[in-house]
């Protein structure tokens, strides 16, 4: 099955996790409707902190982007193996979902991505991950097009994950 990725925006936290059982694809029926674009493997952790280091010419590092956990809250996170191993097996602490705010600075370093740009960055992130440079290319302008979105409208970017 694998690990599904929805990047998607809100006006604020409570917005960004409302209902965070759903994803967080437009257009289902009695839940809320984001902005979205969706990946089966573009983790936040790894994969965008590769792009961002690609996109700013800087060596990778985690560190490039720094996620603040929404969901589950962190703050009732069990804190000893006995508390993780007295959770129910549907916990979303073991299973999720999990929600991540992405830093303005990964928001904005999206947003000014040049058309002009975007095929090189496929080229260049393509060698070091071995992918489909024209693919690439196309979530980058995606990811690129829901970032500047989110800045117009001075929002946050999220990233809602299960599996």
């Amino acid at each position: 099955m694998g690990v599904f990725y929805d990047y998607y925006r809100a006006a604020n936290r409570q917005a960004a996790v409302e209902k965070p059982d759903y994803p967080r694809v437009v257009g289902i029926p009695g839940r809320p409707a984001f902005d979205t674009v969706e990946s089966k493997w573009f983790n936040p952790w790894d994969s965008l902190s590769g792009l961002i280091a690609v996109i700013r010419n800087v060596p990778y590092s985690s560190d490039l982007v720094r996620t603040v956990e929404l969901y589950p809250p962190p703050e009732n996170a069990p804190k000893t193996d006995q508390e993780l191993a007295a959770l129910p097996e549907d916990s979303p602490y073991l299973v999720g979902p999990g929600m991540e705010e992405l830093p303005v600075d990964v928001r904005d370093t999206l947003a000014d991505v040049s058309d002009g740009r975007l095929g090189e960055l496929g080229e260049r992130w393509a060698a070091e991950n071995g992918s489909d440079p024209d693919s690439l290319a196309g979530l980058i302008a995606e990811l690129r097009d829901l970032a500047r979105r989110a800045r117009d409208e001075d929002q946050s970017l999220y990233c809602w994950s299960f599996g």
